[in-house]
């Protein structure tokens, strides 16, 4: 025994010490129930504030305590793969698990030593990502769109595509997810064969903030299994990063710290960086993830936005307004950007070329309230060549996606950046003008 339980408040729990060696960081649990267990937060003279990484119902006041004889333990090993884990590293699919070896989640970050800056482009075969808004390995991508938009879909073709080319897998982690959301991704990876591909972590939305703020942490762990053992390329998909700091805000609240504007904890810097600097590369592998990114209120200028985005290498938005129009993927392509879209690194004519089609996509954009007043023979020759190139662009943007194929009919294609540089080129140039729109619409290359 090392202390004993004088309060309890929700999630705080306060403990008068017996003992001198608890630390912060140290997980208690319940002297002879391991049900009830609490993570040590702050020490203060005799007594030790922690939080309860599950419910406190049923707890009582001068039960006595013990340090439990392992942290927040997640599985290390290719068991993971297929599974769908709770925050705890805990299996949640109903089947058995047999344990090969454990980590625990909060081991110390990536040191510069180890760090591996010359990664290569990750190509996903997705044309307008490919083109806009590349990924490098060990990137760090913000994905921005609400419901309805195909933020699934992209998600599970960028496993699709980027397992199919590199043989890598992939790591799910949702932070306040729905319930009902993760159940139905679950449904959709297994029937598109890609449950084997990857592994997932919930820690979902009736959770507690503590298994909230968690969940991040396990699949951080699980990715760098995969990176540091098996030696690989992995994808990390963590969906919702907003809800992370939230969590963090509530667990602040709850143990009456200092808050900041908005209600955000003052810390929010240090722990999103804990997460950020454990996302990256080394000799090993390396870890490239995308983190869907919720903006309260639309305010791109609120702190917790500001805070996340100062990590990322760029953004992928997604935009209902493309989505209208039928075109999938629905990314708006003037609001995504990379780091990569450098002229010393993507090379001089991919760079070029991205300049020239954001160029007629915007012209195009002032000829269509031009043409929805005067018509569209009011429009000098250049202008028209624009327009309809234009048109062809947007239309060629769009692609047919593997695990789309099912709804669609249509055989998803892996297009090489190569191919879709000689095809842009083509467009611009006038060689592809004698084609009409509707043939670039949901292709591959052209050939």
């Amino acid at each position: 025994m090392v202390g004993k339980i004088i309060s309890i408040f929700d999630i705080s729990i306060e403990v008068v010490l017996s003992s001198n060696e608890v630390k912060v960081g140290d997980i208690l649990e319940l002297e002879g129930n391991s049900k009830y267990r609490f993570e040590v937060v702050e020490i203060s003279n005799t007594s030790a504030t922690c939080i309860s990484l599950d419910s406190t119902r049923g707890l009582k006041k001068g039960a006595n305590v013990v340090i439990a004889s392992h942290g927040i333990n997640v599985e290390y090993s290719d068991k993971i793969l297929g599974r769908i884990f709770n925050s705890y590293g805990i299996p949640i699919d109903k089947e058995p698990m047999n344990s090969i070896q454990t980590r625990r989640v909060d081991h110390p970050t990536t040191t510069l030593q180890e760090l591996n800056i010359e990664s290569k482009i990750l190509w996903t075969g997705i044309k307008v990502i490919d083109f806009f808004a590349p990924l490098q390995k060990g990137f760090k991508m913000g994905l921005l769109g609400g419901a309805g938009v195909g933020k699934t879909v992209l998600i599970k073709e960028i496993i699709h595509n980027v397992y199919t080319s590199l043989n890598s897998n992939a790591i799910f982690t949702g932070i306040g997810e729905r319930s009902r959301e993760g159940q139905e991704l679950y449904s959709e990876m297994k029937e598109s064969n890609l449950l084997d591909k990857m592994a997932m972590v919930y820690g979902q939305m009736g959770d507690n903030p503590v298994s909230r703020s968690k969940a991040v942490y396990s699949g951080l762990t699980m990715a760098e299994y995969l990176r540091d053992e098996k030696k690989q390329d992995v994808l990390l998909f963590i969906d919702n990063i907003y809800r992370f700091i939230q969590a963090k805000a509530e667990i602040a609240t709850e143990l009456k710290q200092i808050l900041i504007g908005n209600g955000y904890p003052s810390d929010m810097a240090s722990e999103m960086s804990k997460i950020e600097e454990r996302i990256n590369s080394n000799q090993n592998g390396s870890i490239t993830s995308v983190q869907a990114i919720y903006i309260p209120a639309d305010d791109l200028t609120d702190e917790s936005v500001q805070t996340i985005m100062s990590y990322m290498d760029g953004q992928i938005v997604l935009d209902r307004k493309v989505a209208e129009l039928g075109i999938y993927p629905a990314i708006d392509v003037f609001n995504s950007t990379s780091k990569l879209v450098d002229i010393e690194k993507i090379g001089e004519r991919h760079f070029h070329l991205v300049e020239q089609v954001l160029k007629t996509l915007t012209r195009y954009n002032e000829l269509e309230e031009i043409i929805t007043v005067l018509g569209i023979e009011e429009l000098s020759e250049e202008d028209k060549l624009i327009f309809y190139r234009a048109r062809k662009l947007r239309n060629y943007f769009s692609q047919p996606m593997f695990v789309a194929e099912a709804y669609t009919g249509i055989p998803g294609q892996f297009v090489k950046i190569e191919d879709v540089l000689n095809d842009v080129e083509g467009i611009l140039s006038g060689k592809l003008d004698e084609i009409d729109e509707s043939k670039f619409l949901f292709v591959g290359k052209i050939s």
